[in-house]
């Protein structure tokens, strides 16, 4: 077996992962609410959004699907912004389990948050980086609910998680 961490590893942690954070916030859905200043987020709510909101925008891209408005999407509750992971993990699912699906495929992307475009990224890259994304926005969360008085049971850690042996 190759020393390789693959696309479907860590969608499962990046799966996993957003299901502890959701259970999480279930069992505390004031947390919520708290101010934050992290990715534009003016609440953490607001944060999970856009973790799972551009997962799904991502994958959208991976796979060559139309890419969903942004301002479209919800703002809450906690089960709809869910739904945009769950949405977004489905269609990666989909792609991983086609083998004709060209991973090193060259996709040009103009998004203006990127600077001018336009720019250049395999389909593999994307992914890759769409699934590291979501986990630096949780380390992030973490410590803001940690320095807020609020330390969250989540266990992110790939050391920790079942998807990698």
């Amino acid at each position: 077996m190759p020393a390789a961490i693959t696309i479907d590893e860590l969608l499962a942690w990046c799966d996993e992962a957003a299901a502890a954070w959701r259970a999480h916030f279930d069992s505390n859905p004031s947390q919520l609410e708290l101010p934050c200043d992290i990715g534009g987020a003016a609440t953490v709510q607001a944060l999970v959004r856009h973790v799972w909101g551009v997962e799904l925008l991502w994958a959208q891209r991976i796979a060559g699907l139309p890419v969903t408005d942004r301002a479209g999407m919800p703002a809450g509750p906690l089960d709809a912004l869910y739904a945009l992971h769950a949405q977004g993990v489905t269609i990666l699912r989909e792609v991983l389990g086609d083998p004709s699906f060209d991973w090193e495929e060259v996709v040009s992307l103009d998004i203006p948050r990127l600077g001018p475009g336009p720019h250049l990224f395999t389909r593999r890259k994307l992914a890759a980086h769409a699934l590291v994304h979501s986990q630096r926005h949780y380390a992030q969360l973490a410590t803001l609910l940690r320095q807020a008085g609020h330390p969250a049971a989540v266990r992110g850690d790939l050391l920790f998680s079942s998807a990698l042996r």
